[in-house]
């Protein structure tokens, strides 16, 4: 079982740093824009900065991120790296939108403005550093559970949101009222059904890209792990491998945590041995080990 907790360890670990670096590199890239009270080349800066898509959709990642840290962490202690899909379809929302800013900045401002002025100072945090890590971190870290289309579909309120508010400081608002200029030039520039008609989708795309990468990287990881065990359980006593377990596990529980049983694992075990030993029978012996190993390093340490 070495190579399964290595996997699971290395999954948490690379996990937990992406998901640290990402908040830290948002909190840097936004408090350099708000001590920045000018800047000739762009207008928001300061408080107005939370008007700007880039921030906005930072701080989301760094938000869903923040989310990751406990489970990462927790994984780590219990050899059990769970994401909750809740915590991983807001992930995924927060990667969209960083990876919509990242494409824009790249493709359409960098052109046009210059790629060392697009990505230097703080842009080189909120439009390189903090969409790719993010982006990164979730197709081939944050692959504990497969995701849906209709959670890609969903990843695409934030802009939805965004837009519609965007449209209406700008266009119902206007700024000769108290509303938003068109900074992005989606009203003034170009006819605003365009944007309107082509934003959505193609935030749609991005999130079906990140969902195929993420799942593959699922796929292939499920894949390897089976491979492992076919191999690894052969003429395998699965009842007692799932003894050693839960004698592991609950050596090192000397707090008294709340148990948790290796469900994945164990689910595995019992789909890949010889003598397909019901999964229900394998988590019993799990947690009858669990609890008496315990209680016998319960004694111990008051022995001693």
């Amino acid at each position: 079982m070495d190579k399964v907790m290595k996997t699971t360890r290395d999954q948490c670990i690379l996990s937990l740093i992406g998901a640290m670096l990402v908040v830290i590199c948002v909190c840097i890239g936004v408090t350099m824009n708000l001590t920045t009270i000018y800047d000739e080349n762009f207008d928001h800066m300061g408080i107005r900065t939370f008007c700007m898509f880039t921030v906005n959709s930072n701080i989301l990642a760094a938000l869903t991120m923040t989310l990751v840290v406990p489970y990462a962490v927790d994984g780590l202690r219990r050899h059990y790296y769970h994401v909750p899909i809740w915590v991983s379809r807001l992930v995924l929302s927060g990667a969209t939108c960083v990876t919509l800013t990242f494409l824009v900045s790249l493709f359409i401002l960098a052109p046009v403005k210059g790629f060392l002025l697009i990505f230097s100072g703080s842009r080189f945090f909120l439009h390189f550093v903090c969409p790719v890590l993010t982006f990164l971190v979730y197709c081939f870290c944050m692959t504990v559970q497969p995701i849906s289309r209709a959670d890609a579909l969903a990843a695409t309120i934030p802009v939805l949101i965004y837009a519609a508010v965007y449209y209406v400081m700008v266009v119902v608002i206007g700024e000769a009222h108290g509303g938003w200029n068109d900074f992005y030039g989606f009203a003034t520039r170009i006819p605003v059904w365009i944007p309107m008609v082509l934003i959505l989708p193609l935030t749609y795309g991005i999130a079906s890209l990140i969902r195929f990468l993420h799942n593959g990287s699922h796929r292939r990881r499920i894949a390897h792990m089976a491979a492992y065990f076919q191999n690894r359980l052969a003429q395998t006593d699965i009842r007692e491998l799932v003894r050693s377990m839960g004698r592991m596990y609950g050596g090192e529980n000397k707090k008294g945590r709340n148990i948790l049983i290796p469900v994945r694992v164990i689910s595995m075990l019992s789909q890949y041995s010889e003598d397909k030993c019901p999964m229900e029978e394998l988590c019993e012996l799990f947690l009858k080990e669990y609890m008496q190993n315990t209680q016998q390093v319960k004694e111990r340490d008051l022995w001693f």
